[in-house]
């Protein structure tokens, strides 16, 4: 969780957990199971308002869908993670994380 956000968040903390589950099964998992994951964590994040994550999820999906693998992976999740944790859930917050991730697609 981030430093500002002092009250356990039950939500957050399943999107963490399946963050990390997916890093860590990276190697063994298929990429349509990974997709899947990553679906799943995008709804629940619509659902609970966590809009940053919706738009980081969605362009990770793109980039499953592209045919990114292994290593490249890890980054995408490192950046879903920090959009789970924002403290912003407006405009702007999707905005800058859909920024990195157009930084992000294009190299």
């Amino acid at each position: 969780m981030a430093q500002g956000q002092s009250a356990y968040d039950p939500i957050r903390a399943e999107l963490a957990a399946r963050i990390g589950l997916i890093d860590a099964r990276m190697s063994i998992s298929d990429s349509a199971d990974v997709a899947h994951e990553i679906d799943a964590i995008r709804a629940i994040a619509y659902r609970s308002g966590i809009h940053p994550a919706v738009t980081v999820a969605q362009a990770l999906e793109s980039a499953l869908a592209r045919g990114e693998r292994g290593p490249l992976i890890h980054g995408w999740l490192a950046l879903l993670s920090d959009a789970v944790d924002s403290e912003r859930t407006d405009l702007a917050a999707c905005a800058t994380y859909a920024a990195a991730c157009s930084v992000r697609l294009t190299g």
